[in-house]
């Protein structure tokens, strides 16, 4: 049904909701919040213990103050809460606050608490009278994702419209009755209300851990059927140890890890096996996986077959690309590299696709263009996909379907405890690296808090004079407050002004592809001493000259995406650091950085993450697997991944594919 058929939705505000995503009324119960706004018991000044979202009953005691400077008119008044502690209002670009803000009127205040030195402020606040908040106290709003032009409210009212108008929501549920009672679900028809309209927290967490299940089910059911498929495929392709892979390994200047070898000997008899190769390679960051990858790819050329490599962003495709050539020349090894990335010339593609259709090419390295229709390849025999997480696993069938019956190898550094990636990654054999390379500068850690910044901007002035790099992770910011690229772009100024000398340079996830690809190739080079950046870094950029990482609101972040983040520094053979900067009282947030900060084991750290999870800790939660799921998430969710695990494993045993009705999430989930 047309959303233009709800009350108040005309052409514009229809546009509006479909550049959301949703096109029609049955796309709204699945519109999901990204986090609530609960309007808690009123509290005391002194009570506040961290920056947050408060009420506070206050008393105006000074005159208002307005002023204006350029454009903005900023409306200030100070008050007192029932203890006499002071707080400064401050309103922009509301001047007709005025009328509102006698002295001795007393109002409830609603808005964000910072703390200025000693003196508490609040920006932009609401007021209320006592009996107005009354009535809201322990409302819980849901807040949802937006675009430029819709608001909350609008969103608030257009579900609130399609549950009134739904007289047969239970229809919903895809599961049998018997399915919903043997693993103790919330149903889907009521699981769907409440995660938008919860009554109270309880009964939004249980509403989340049922919509957290569908996706996991969702995801068991495509890897069950993955499984199935592959343990039939023959190997067509069969590809045995080389002599230029064991020449390498012979004239590398370091010998490999336990580990590695274990790793590659598994792989080697695997290709030549009599079913094709399904293996994720997991180690942690630093760990050499690309390093078996090419002893590999090496493998398959001299056994007759292409091999590709594919990379989440240009700058990994083309490093990737560098240090294959280099290998290849300083060991005489007489093979075709080609690279092949969105931004080359039409001219320069068309040469590369001949290449790769002619068998001309061997080894081919590059992103998502690898997977493009106009990619015809000779005889590809090996995928291998890097740092898989950005990949979704229709993305590797792609790649996998340009070949007869390739091999696959899926790298990946993201730190998944073993108990979850046996389920995660039902469909391929795991092997793991978890050891380091000899010689490997362990990185040195510090947790410090805010009052710590100008030492570590003089630490970071300090190892740029040493002709070395630094990363600055961006403080996080409310959706409500600031956009992504002006908060990089306001960091960015404030740390010129604070590294006097530094080229610096911001880069990102809102930033076009092709300027990001340039700003971090320039890092790449060397050609900007400071990147300033949000998590885009995470994983798609190797820069050993870079030896500091500095990570703002490092409590906002979970442990193992802290992880990945500091795993950018350390690749080189200078000693390198990682700053974690907290703002955060709280003791739950200081243990769970004390564990990153005792410790760079990837694998320890995902173990520890895991059991730290609250049920609480539910938004703003990184996304996990090749999964970009919209609730779920394997850490918090690890319970509920199980009963997915068991769910799926059950129907299909017992043949109940065909009781199932057709689930939403089989569609929504980007697979």
């Amino acid at each position: 049904m047309k959303l233009s058929s709800l009350k108040g939705i005309g052409e514009k505000t229809e546009k509006l909701f479909a550049k959301a995503g949703i096109t029609d009324t049955e796309k709204l119960p699945f519109y999901y919040p990204r986090s609530y706004d609960i309007y808690k018991d009123p509290v005391l000044i002194k009570d506040i213990d961290e920056d947050g979202v408060y009420t506070i009953y206050v008393s105006i005691f000074s005159d208002v103050e307005i002023k204006t400077i350029r454009k903005l008119t900023i409306t200030t008044v100070f008050a007192v809460d029932e203890q006499g502690e002071r707080i400064k209002l401050t309103w922009f670009n509301m001047p007709f606050m005025k009328g509102s803000l006698k002295r001795g009127y007393r109002y409830m205040v609603r808005g964000r608490v910072v703390f200025k030195g000693s003196l508490a402020a609040m920006e932009q606040p609401k007021l209320y009278t006592a009996a107005e908040y009354e009535q809201k106290l322990h409302y819980i709003q849901p807040i949802y994702p937006l675009v430029k032009g819709l608001t909350n409210n609008m969103v608030i009212k257009a579900v609130a419209q399609y549950f009134a108008s739904q007289n047969n929501i239970e229809e919903l549920e895809y599961l049998p009755k018997e399915l919903v009672e043997k693993y103790e679900l919330t149903p889907l028809y009521e699981a769907v209300r409440h995660i938008h309209f919860p009554r109270t927290m309880d009964e939004m967490q249980s509403s989340r851990k049922r919509l957290a299940f569908d996706e996991f089910f969702a995801f068991m059911m495509k890897l069950d059927n993955l499984k199935v498929r592959r343990e039939y495929m023959a190997n067509e392709c069969p590809i045995t140890e080389g002599q230029y892979a064991l020449k390498l390994i012979k004239e590398l200047p370091y010998e490999l890890t336990a580990p590695q070898k274990k790793a590659y000997n598994e792989m080697t008899a695997d290709m030549c096996g009599s079913r094709t190769m399904n293996r994720l390679i997991q180690g942690d960051v630093g760990s050499g996986k690309t390093i078996i990858a090419i002893l590999v790819l090496l493998n398959a050329v001299e056994s007759g077959c292409q091999g590709a490599l594919m990379a989440p962003t240009e700058v990994l495709a083309k490093q990737h690309y560098d240090t294959i050539c280099s290998l290849l020349e300083q060991h005489a090894i007489p093979f075709h590299p080609v690279l092949l990335v969105g931004s080359m010339s039409a001219a320069q593609k068309k040469r590369t696709h001949e290449m790769i259709r002619t068998g001309e090419a061997d080894i081919i390295i590059g992103t998502n263009a690898l997977i493009q229709e106009k990619v015809e390849y000779n005889k590809l025999g090996l995928v291998i996909t890097d740092e898989q997480h950005r990949f979704g696993v229709n993305q590797r069938g792609m790649l996998a379907g340009k070949g007869v019956h390739p091999h696959i190898c899926v790298m990946s550094a993201t730190p998944i405890p073993r108990t979850l990636a046996i389920i995660l990654y039902g469909d391929l054999d795991i092997s793991i690296i978890d050891a380091m390379p000899v010689g490997r500068l362990p990185i040195k850690n510090a947790v410090v808090g805010d009052d710590y910044r100008p030492n570590a901007y003089r630490f970071i002035m300090n190892e740029a004079a040493k002709g070395h790099q630094a990363y600055v992770i961006c403080p996080m910011v409310e959706e409500s407050e600031v956009s992504e690229s002006e908060n990089v772009t306001d960091y960015t100024v404030e740390l010129r002004n604070n590294l006097p000398g530094l080229s610096i340079e911001g880069l990102h996830g809102q930033m076009p592809a092709e300027l990001k690809n340039e700003i971090m190739e320039r890092f790449a080079e060397g050609k900007t001493q400071v990147l300033v950046s949000t998590t885009v870094i995470e994983v798609g950029i190797n820069v050993p000259n870079a030896t500091v990482m500095l990570i703002e609101n490092a409590e906002k972040f979970g442990l193992a995406q802290l992880h990945q983040l500091r795993g950018r520094v350390g690749r080189g053979s200078a000693q390198s650091y990682c700053i974690f900067i907290s703002t955060s009282k709280k003791t739950e947030s200081k243990e769970r950085l004390e564990i990153i900060g005792k410790s760079n084991d990837g694998f320890y750290i995902a173990e520890q993450d895991l059991k730290l999870r609250g049920p609480g800790d539910f938004f703003g939660i990184r996304q996990s697997g090749d999964v970009n799921f919209k609730l779920a998430d394997i850490y918090t969710d690890a319970d509920m991944l199980k009963k997915a695990k068991d769910c799926a494993d059950y129907v299909i045993s017992n043949n109940l594919q065909n009781s199932l009705k057709k689930s939403f999430t089989q569609d929504d989930i980007m697979l």
